[in-house]
């Protein structure tokens, strides 16, 4: 979960390693043959960077568990928790950050992860097809939060670091998509929604939302 930010995520060194070495590799032969791996290893290094963010509000906030774009907001069906809930929905795309961080303070009460396809994460049947890992969050402030990992069109894994039992501080890493995705957060019908479509966001520092 938590660990001192690196600045690159703990999931891209051996990426990184690879495309650093490989670049270095062939510069010693032809610095002009290197130059499209040098542009591969300087797109992986933005992919995985992780900077260290600043999380505002109180027990009441929801911050965006993912930076990107606001592609859904909504009133629909939990598919989770069965109940009436407002979806928002942040699409990342290859050069957004990619880690994921906690949207409330709370405990893990369930995770629930589902096998699925690799449809466009922009598309809303993303939500619903694709592969997707969710956790069910009970807010200190008491309300239950879902926030769903959603795999992209190019996307293969995603990694979730917590378990039923833990808890989260708001704005805490616990995850990674790695290669294009979205996240989708499922909000009881009280919430006060302070996204809004297009909107660009960012994890942990950007609130989306707060409970009533």
């Amino acid at each position: 979960m938590n660990y001192p930010h690196p600045i690159i995520a703990r999931e891209g060194w051996p990426f990184l390693a690879v495309a650093v070495a490989a670049a270095a590799l062939v510069s010693w032969y032809s610095l002009l043959w290197a130059l499209p791996l040098w542009v591969v290893a300087v797109f992986v290094l933005q992919f995985f960077r992780d900077p260290a963010r600043a999380t505002p509000g109180d027990a009441n906030t929801v911050a965006s568990p993912a930076d990107g774009r606001i592609v859904a907001v909504e009133k629909v069906r939990d598919p989770y928790l069965d109940r009436e809930a407002i979806k928002i929905s942040v699409f990342m795309n290859v050069f957004n950050v990619h880690s994921n961080r906690a949207p409330v303070d709370g405990e893990v009460k369930q995770v629930w992860y589902n096998a699925g396809s690799f449809v466009n994460a922009a598309l809303d049947k993303a939500s619903s097809e694709n592969e997707r890992n969710a956790l069910w969050l009970r807010a200190d402030a008491g309300a239950d939060v879902v926030c769903v990992q959603v795999a992209g069109l190019i996307a293969r894994r995603i990694l979730c670091y917590v378990k039923a039992g833990d808890k989260l501080a708001r704005g805490e890493r616990y995850g990674f998509i790695r290669f294009g995705s979205r996240v989708d957060v499922y909000l009881p019908p009280s919430a006060r929604i302070k996204a809004a479509l297009g909107d660009k966001v960012y994890a942990a520092s950007t609130v989306l939302a707060s409970l009533e």
